[in-house]
């Protein structure tokens, strides 16, 4: 289980209000990293751990986990198949000891089996891998939204069918961006991470920190920066003609782990 607490871009103080609490769970590491800071990035939204298990999950929902507080976890960042279970027998774990959180299922499981045991068990959003961040962006701020539309009224309070009706289709987000075309999941994974550790990288920079050629790594980021996940910038100050370099979009440009969030 690890420890990941750190609020977004937006604090909870800054907004008035308590950010949403996440814990990631999923059983590749640099995907459950890549997944942390997408959420990270979008205002509203705190991770509290990632859980690399079922089993870990389990038992920060249930209050086992030293330093982590279960109430303060309100969201579960769910993949499907971890390994040592599944995630809809996790689900069903939580609410047969009637444990109230919120899911959305990040995963490549596509089975539509899985799918519609998910929906029946409460998972409010269902997003397949590989997806761009502009996707992940929009999938959570319909859940915050959705959210947010049960805070004016008290719990045990009637609601109309107008606010019945608002609720749900706050949780309709508009229609996503594909995903980038040719970029196998584990290396975007690989790629965000990189990206976020080292500050933009130029195509040769890539491809030497995940292992492959210049050209490749360049064809890669270019899918990913037609996605929407990447954005180019030309970086100057060495001699002859400046070179491309990219960085996680909607942050500023520059090499360093010191880059701030936009």
């Amino acid at each position: 289980m690890t420890d990941s607490s750190e609020p977004g871009p937006g604090s909870g103080a800054a907004r008035g209000c308590a950010d949403v609490g996440v814990l990631v769970v999923e059983d590749e590491a640099i995907a459950a990293q890549a997944h942390a800071e997408y959420v990270r990035r979008v205002d509203g939204f705190s991770v509290l751990g990632i859980a690399k298990n079922a089993s870990q999950a389990l038992a920060a929902m249930t209050g086992q986990i030293a330093g982590l507080e279960a109430r303060r976890i309100d969201l579960l960042l769910l993949d499907m198949n971890l390994g040592d279970g599944h995630g809809v027998t996790l689900m069903r774990a939580l609410r047969a000891r009637r444990i109230r959180v919120d899911v959305i299922a990040v995963t490549a499981s596509r089975d539509m089996k899985v799918v519609q045991d998910a929906l029946s068990l409460g998972v409010v959003q269902y997003v397949i891998k590989p997806f761009t961040f502009p996707v992940f962006k929009s999938k959570l701020e319909a859940y915050l939204e959705f959210r947010q539309r049960f805070e004016p009224s008290p719990a045990g309070e009637d609601m109309t069918q107008t606010e019945v009706d608002a609720v749900l289709a706050a949780l309709a987000a508009a229609p996503p961006k594909q995903a980038p075309k040719g970029v196998p999941e584990a290396m975007h994974c690989q790629l965000v991470a990189a990206i976020e550790t080292g500050g933009a990288l130029s195509a040769a920079e890539a491809g030497e920190t995940v292992g492959v050629s210049r050209v490749t790594a360049r064809r890669y980021l270019e899918s990913m920066a037609d996605a929407g996940v990447l954005s180019r910038q030309p970086r100057y100050g060495a001699a002859g003609r400046p070179v491309l370099e990219y960085s996680l979009a909607e942050r500023g440009p520059g090499r360093g782990p010191g880059a701030a969030p936009a």
